[in-house]
């Protein structure tokens, strides 16, 4: 590199042209300044968003989506304090994300700097790697490791602090630069034989199943799940919401999961979303595979599972597959009951949400919800964005669309319009359903404003029970109807807050206009927000029985 009248930031954008970086989400700040100097003679953009953590969300969304690093640029000390809590739901749901942090400037740390504090500590807990770059000339090479880190293995949420003299000074004679290998995820590689008998004692079983973790959810994840599941004939399920075996969007699936008699972990966690693998949700008798990237994880399941746990190969998900398919010569073999009876599980809804009558005032979130399917239906590269409590659940079970973006395992709520703006960028021309709740729609209503200013539509559809519903029903499943407290809202005109932001908003609350309100609104080529009534109903708790 040609270091002459360089300073660290130059080094820094060099690094992100290698790695092939266009889009940067971000909030401004005085200790990123020499970042967006140097930007801004190039080709990268910048979606400058309203809030920090909306920037976070927008990079976790962009990485589901393109199966890209996500990049987040945010200032230092409280700046970074608030990108802190996206990235809890970034590693939950296993996507590759580098939240890159001004810094007070090492030559001060100590001496009471502006706005200083221990940020790489703090980021530490929610990520695979959190540090402090200290020198000009690692500013390049540093990038690229947190690149590498965030995308190997499990994916998830790497953190680094760009103090700001380190990127203001000159950049040294001679700078090593990374270059396009530096940003490869590391691959591990299977050991064969063990996954000869690995596929062997699953293979054994009547009933096998094979559960997968959140990073296989995206489209071309959910792709290479279906040819697995052709060449090995065993029912294959991925799971990512905090219900966990409850999930609204796997129909029945607890039903089947109950009498399956060998179940294959293919990255899947043994956390509380399988009920810590342990009976009535899973037989006793259950034995238990397991292919992990983490030895960590793999210590854990050992703890949960015990001797059950006849099996475990640590090698990175992907790499696991496709070495599998090749095990069985990418050959599909003949669809068995078993995996007839597990799709029908899944796939079942109840027949009385095909025959609720027209309603007016509020309505039931089915009515809310299923005109919807129409719209992602339209084009082969739809986005569904679910996030909310009670109604996050509705979503998933009443929509479906090739791509699916949700607040995950974290079970946090807050996301959905960043991840929405995000969306966009991402697929220019698909539409985009997020669904939220009442609840939701304040913790992150202003980033309207940023898809406003960059003209990036969608289709933002708020539930309007007027209460935090979810925990509404906890109070009163656990503590009874007359012991409710702190869930009310006031049943307010969120459209309102969208045309006042300069976007669409529809207000509906007849079931019957569910379906032209929302094609008015995409037809309007803003971000539109409709704002439906509904009844205030828990989630749905699928049974065919």
């Amino acid at each position: 590199m040609n270091t002459k009248n360089k300073t660290g930031a130059h080094a820094l954008i060099e690094a992100f042209e290698i790695a092939g970086i266009n889009k940067i989400f971000t909030l401004s700040g005085n200790h990123i300044m020499p970042v967006y100097d140097t930007i801004f003679d190039t080709k990268i953009d910048l979606i400058h968003t309203r809030h920090e953590a909306a920037a976070v969300h927008m990079a976790d969304s962009w990485a589901r989506l393109t199966g890209e690093v996500g990049i987040a640029l945010v200032t230092g000390g409280p700046g970074h304090a608030n990108a802190i809590s996206a990235l809890y739901t970034a590693s939950m749901a296993e996507s590759p994300v580098v939240l890159l942090s001004g810094h007070a400037p090492i030559g001060q740390l100590g001496k009471g700097a502006f706005q200083e504090m221990d940020q790489a500590a703090i980021a530490a807990p929610l990520t695979k790697a959190s540090w402090v770059c200290q020198k000009t000339e690692d500013l390049a090479l540093d990038f690229a490791k947190a690149i590498r880190i965030a995308k190997s293995g499990r994916p998830g949420p790497v953190h680094l602090s760009l103090p700001t003299d380190v990127l203001e000074s000159a950049l040294p004679l001679n700078t090593t630069m990374p270059t396009t290998s530096s940003f490869s995820a590391e691959v591990s590689i299977t050991d064969t034989a063990a996954l000869e008998i690995l596929m062997s004692e699953l293979h054994k079983s009547s009933k096998p199943l094979i559960l997968t973790g959140p990073l296989m959810q995206s489209k071309p994840g959910r792709m290479k799940l279906k040819e697995l599941e052709k060449v090995t004939g065993i029912p294959v399920v991925g799971m990512e919401s905090p219900r966990g075996i409850g999930d609204p969007s796997l129909g029945a699936f607890a039903e089947v999961l109950s009498q399956t008699d060998c179940i294959l972990l293919l990255g899947k966690k043994t956390d509380f979303t399988l009920k810590f693998a342990q009976s009535p949700g899973i037989q006793k008798s259950c034995k238990f595979l397991q292919i992990d990237p983490d030895a960590s994880e793999i210590e854990r399941a050992k703890k949960v599972i015990g001797e059950r746990l006849a099996q475990s190969i640590q090698a990175d998900v992907p790499s696991a597959i496709e070495a599998i398919i090749r095990l069985n010569n990418a050959k599909a073999i003949p669809t068995s009951h078993w995996q007839n009876e597990v799709v029908d599980a899944i796939a079942f809804r109840p027949e009385a949400w095909k025959k609720l009558p027209p309603k007016t005032g509020t309505m039931h979130p089915v009515q809310a919800l299923a005109p919807l399917q129409e719209i992602l239906d339209s084009h082969p590269d739809s986005v569904l964005i679910s996030d909310g409590g009670e109604i996050g659940q509705w979503a998933q079970a009443c929509l479906q669309a090739p791509n699916r973006v949700i607040n995950g395992v974290a079970g946090s709520i807050g996301s959905a319009l960043p991840f929405a703006t995000a969306a966009r960028v991402a697929k220019p021309h698909s539409p985009i359903v997020a669904v939220m709740g009442d609840g939701t729609f304040g913790f992150h209503s202003a980033e309207i404003d940023t898809a406003v200013r960059y003209k990036l539509p969608f289709l933002l559809v708020v539930g309007n029970d007027a209460r935090w519903n979810a925990e509404y029903q906890i109070q009163v499943r656990e503590y009874g109807q007359d012991r409710t407290i702190g869930c009310e809202l006031l049943p307010s005109h969120y459209e309102k807050v969208s045309s006042a932001f300069g976007g669409h908003g529809e207000f509906v609350n007849d079931s019957t206009e569910v379906l032209p309100a929302a094609k008015r609104a995409m037809e309007s080529k803003l971000p539109a927000c409709m704002n439906i009534m509904i009844d205030g109903l828990a989630a749905p708790n699928i049974k065919r029985s």
